[in-house]
């Protein structure tokens, strides 16, 4: 099984990305846990929030590989939560932490910035986007694992994650 990981800032097509993606390539995809946890939450989140949110992403996106697809598309990773829990709180708990070290995708798809924000009650940094951008692309070249930065919009956007599958060998050339 090929796992491929959609990350990034806010508001930058990754769910849209990843299930377009899952379409196209006749796959599955884990969805992000975050926005339905904070959804159904009656109240402000907390640091702990995090912590369960966290496990929750986990713990569904090994559900989806014990059906050991052929490609697993993930729209979002530990390093989202790692972002999010230094950004807002100073610190990152030890099992996010554990997490984004142990887990691994044949390629990390990086999302620009080059679409337009998108308000949404969920999201918190419109601000801030191109330094939370350079904290993902710092990261991912620090990982050292294979990434792409995916650049576009609509259509365009999904044939650049698609190419940058073909790019990496995970997809055949049709």
């Amino acid at each position: 099984m090929k796992k491929v990981v959609i990350t990034g800032p806010e508001s930058t097509g990754k769910s849209a990305l990843s299930a377009e993606l899952a379409q196209r390539l006749n796959t599955i995809y884990v969805p992000e846990i975050a926005r339905e946890y904070l959804e159904k939450l009656p109240r402000p989140y907390r640091e702990d929030d995090l912590l369960t949110i966290a496990m929750l992403q986990c713990a569904a996106e090994d559900e989806a590989a014990q059906s050991e697809p052929e490609i697993l598309i993930c729209d979002t990773d530990m390093l989202v939560m790692k972002i999010w829990s230094e950004v807002k709180y100073g610190r990152v708990h030890p099992f996010i932490l554990d997490q984004y070290r142990r887990r691994t995708y044949q390629l990390t798809l990086l999302m620009a910035i080059d679409l337009p924000w998108e308000e949404d009650p969920l999201r918190e940094h419109p601000l801030e986007r191109q330094d939370l951008f350079n904290r993902y692309e710092k990261q991912v070249r620090e990982r050292q694992t294979p990434f792409e930065i995916v650049h576009g919009t609509g259509a365009e956007r999904t044939e650049n994650a698609i190419a940058a599958l073909r790019k990496h060998r995970l997809l055949r050339e049709d």
